[in-house]
């Protein structure tokens, strides 16, 4: 790889990663942050459609919906979630239950693993991810027990979504440009619906305006995981853009000041070079 090519690669990363960062920082309720995002999500997809022009067949936007939607469960209640237990717990947790989720629904519905030794390397990844969870999930006091509990379920459901949102257009065979406007069409849509049943909203107010700098981050991140895919291969390009995940838990810890003992911090950091050491590993399976 040239030093170009690990810059790509590295795009979706630093995208994602400060996409958390930059909607706390502006806050707002999780609609204005969520919908931010969906609005320049769909002038981007616009945008990319005069650009590809795809042909847009009922497959593709069946696919590309169904992922959308998926996209929608995942983000909100990942947003929701920050409230509850901080970013620096939401991100390895959410991270690491996706790595599982997708690596799981490859393996077994689509064949990616298919020898003994990708099984071996896989199944010692979702270990080493499982075991980063669970340290990152530590508390050394348990005053926020039920918010605790209440995150973690949010996060389950959340991290479904975003497995669906990954897996559905390897399900319809879709390639990475043609799906971009129908999955950023269905995103706004579902995004307006589902945050609509928010008592108080807000849906249009100044924090959702705002919040378009989280959508600009996203869609850096989504459009640099199309280019560095085709150009680095999936392996590499899915692998680098986990390390998203680091940028958003030190985020948290370190621009978001959240309350942490260090104790917490160690098993936190640690939990973290678990997670990103079990995606590389699920990387090279691939």
């Amino acid at each position: 790889m040239s030093l170009t090519d690990i810059l790509i690669a590295l795009v979706p990363a630093f995208g994602l990663g400060f996409q958390v960062i930059c909607m706390q920082l502006i806050g707002g309720k999780y609609t204005n942050k969520v919908m931010g995002m969906a609005i320049v999500t769909l002038l981007v997809g616009i945008g990319v459609y005069f650009v590809k022009r795809p042909v847009l067949t009922g497959s593709l936007w069946l696919g590309a919906a169904l992922s959308g939607i998926g996209f929608c469960i995942g983000i909100i209640l990942q947003v929701k979630s920050f409230s509850l237990v901080g970013v620096s717990m939401t991100m390895p947790i959410s991270v690491g239950e996706q790595l599982v989720g997708t690596a799981l629904v490859g393996a077994i519905c689509f064949h990616e693993w298919t020898t003994g030794n990708q099984w071996l390397l896989g199944i010692g990844a979702l270990i080493l991810i499982v075991a980063g969870i669970a340290m990152t999930a530590y508390q050394e006091h348990s005053d926020q027990g039920s918010n605790v509990k209440k995150g973690m379920l949010y996060l389950l459901i959340s991290s479904l979504g975003f497995v669906a949102y990954a897996s559905f257009p390897t399900a319809f065979h879709l390639s990475g440009w043609d799906v971009v406007f129908p999955q950023a069409v269905a995103i706004f849509i579902a995004m307006v619906i589902l945050c609509s049943f928010e008592k108080d909203s807000h849906l249009f107010g100044l924090k959702t305006w705002q919040n378009m700098a989280t959508g600009v981050c996203f869609a850096i991140a989504n459009l640099g995981i199309i280019f560095s895919n085709e150009i680095n291969g999936v392996a590499v390009g899915y692998t680098i853009s986990q390390l998203n995940v680091i940028i958003s838990t030190l985020g948290g810890l370190w621009i978001l000041h959240e309350s942490k003992t260090p104790k917490e911090v160690r098993f936190i950091i640690t939990g973290v070079i678990l997670v990103v050491a079990g995606g590389i590993m699920i990387g090279v399976t691939k």
